[in-house]
């Protein structure tokens, strides 16, 4: 079986590099997709879904030299389910119940302004390869 999934959004914080034990670098961030349309009753409404995307070797190195806070991107991977199968959630400050999805990125594309989509489209087709145990992954 195979699975892929394609993310548009804005990056929420800067990323962070990290190196796996093995020496393999490995880059997170979180991506903000967010839908707007207007209700029924002529009010503008909103959903956010928030990812979280892990990108590994060069694709990681490039990731974290051009991306930044706010930055719209591509990102075409996979998803990552937690020990049960689903998307992590959590209660908010609002109260609201909101859900991150881990995405393991094979292509990140920078979008934007042409001065800022300078950096070249990126993308690693990795080997199959066991999964990473969860003690492993550095956050």
């Amino acid at each position: 079986m195979f699975h892929t999934i394609i993310i548009a959004g804005h990056l929420g914080r800067d990323p962070e590099m990290r190196y796996l034990p093995d020496g393999r670098p490995v880059t997170t961030f979180s991506v903000a997709s967010t839908r707007r349309w207007t209700g029924q009753d002529g009010k503008p409404q909103e959903e956010t879904v928030w990812f979280r995307v892990s990108a590994f070797g060069k694709l990681a190195e490039t990731c974290n030299q051009y991306l930044a806070k706010g930055r719209p991107v591509l990102i075409e991977g996979r998803l990552r389910p937690d020990d049960r199968g689903n998307p992590r959630t959590w209660v908010g400050q609002d109260g609201m119940v909101h859900a991150s999805y881990e995405v393991m990125a094979n292509t990140v594309r920078f979008l934007g302004r042409r001065e800022e989509a300078a950096a070249p489209v990126v993308e690693e087709i990795p080997e199959y390869e066991e999964p990473m145990p969860e003690e492993e992954i550095p956050f």
